[in-house]
């Protein structure tokens, strides 16, 4: 075999990480099924928020992020879910609170190559508020591990933790965080990948989930719709789950009339991308019902794009999979 060296009683080639096979086989499968043994073991245990949910640490929380709701500090945003659970620079009382598990599925990661990691996404579902006084506990199991999967970066596996997380006993809330540990692609890998991209030249895909996948569904139909809030009536744009003027979890969809003008924009120079042409330009559109949302400005060149412009919408495809709202302008 090309390129073939020596580890332990191994002989491991260009292919092969670890006891990984990059193309399957048996030891691909069996390295797997280690790995998915961990499924369902304790990633944490007994874990206690280091400080009772308080008002200063809630109201420097809402100035950082802008959020003048009137219902904090009273109660904490519930996106400040994960804040109780984390030990600061110093870390939690006695030293790490990970598992012995946890570390030992890292470890056998890190055995198989799989030596970097990068965060890639996190979920989080609200039970109840938090209230300053509230004393966190929570536990993490260890809720599932992917096959091996090759990315942009490299080869490995998604491990995905779930932290129940409670006040008084109380489950208020879970969070779920998901990691790849992978093995950096080789630089011929990555220029082939570039290549293959340029080739194909397809835009990045929205992340579509169940809280927006009402404005997809919309745009299917060629229709831009605007969450608004049945308590309070806020429009609101993105869609989020709860209304930020008044908390409520309520809501219903206005269809936008189209109407718009430039707020603000920039000029994309820099760094080239598959599937765009730079330079080309990105505007924050003031809709007409007020909200604002960041889009493609087109129907002028680039350089004559100003604040204030008139747009209207339109619905671009961009591929056989992929359609998009943008913004035609109009040189005056």
């Amino acid at each position: 075999m090309t390129g073939e060296r020596t580890v332990g009683e191994r002989t491991i080639g260009e292919q092969v990480v670890g006891e990984q096979v990059a193309g399957g086989g048996s030891g691909t499968d069996d390295f797997y099924g280690r790995l998915r043994a961990y499924e369902g073991r304790a990633a944490v245990a007994g874990g206690e928020g280091r400080d009772a949910v308080n008002e200063p640490m809630i109201r420097h929380w809402c100035e950082a992020m802008g959020d003048t709701n009137p219902a904090y500090p009273a109660s904490a945003p519930p996106t400040m879910l994960q804040v109780w659970t984390m030990g600061g620079l110093s870390g939690h009382t006695g030293g790490s609170i990970r598992s012995e598990a946890y570390d030992e599925l890292l470890a056998l990661l890190d055995g198989a190559g799989c030596t970097s990691v990068v965060a890639t996404d996190c979920e989080q579902e609200y039970l109840r508020p938090l209230r300053p006084g509230d004393r966190v506990t929570f536990d993490a199991v260890i809720e599932s591990v992917s096959p091996r999967k090759t990315t942009k970066l490299g080869s490995g596996h998604f491990v995905t933790t779930r932290m129940d997380i409670r006040a008084g006993g109380e489950l208020v809330g879970k969070h779920r965080f998901r990691i790849l540990k992978y093995a950096p692609a080789r630089r011929s890998s990555a220029a082939k990948e570039r290549t293959t991209e340029v080739k194909e030249a397809r835009r990045p895909r929205p992340v579509i989930n169940r809280d927006n996948a009402g404005f997809w569904a919309g745009v299917a139909e060629h229709r831009l719709l605007i969450q608004r809030c049945t308590d309070c009536g806020t429009l609101r744009f993105p869609w989020l789950p709860g209304c930020g003027a008044c908390g409520c979890l309520e809501w219903e969809t206005v269809e936008a009339s189209g109407a718009g003008t430039v707020f603000s924009y920039v000029v994309m120079h820099h760094p080239p991308f598959p599937a765009f042409d730079p330079p080309y330009a990105v505007g924050l559109i003031e809709l007409a019902e007020g909200v604002r949302m960041i889009s493609n400005i087109t129907g002028v060149p680039y350089d004559k794009v100003r604040i204030g412009m008139p747009v209207e919408l339109e619905f671009l495809r961009v591929d056989a999979d992929l359609e998009l709202p943008v913004f035609r302008g109009a040189v005056a």
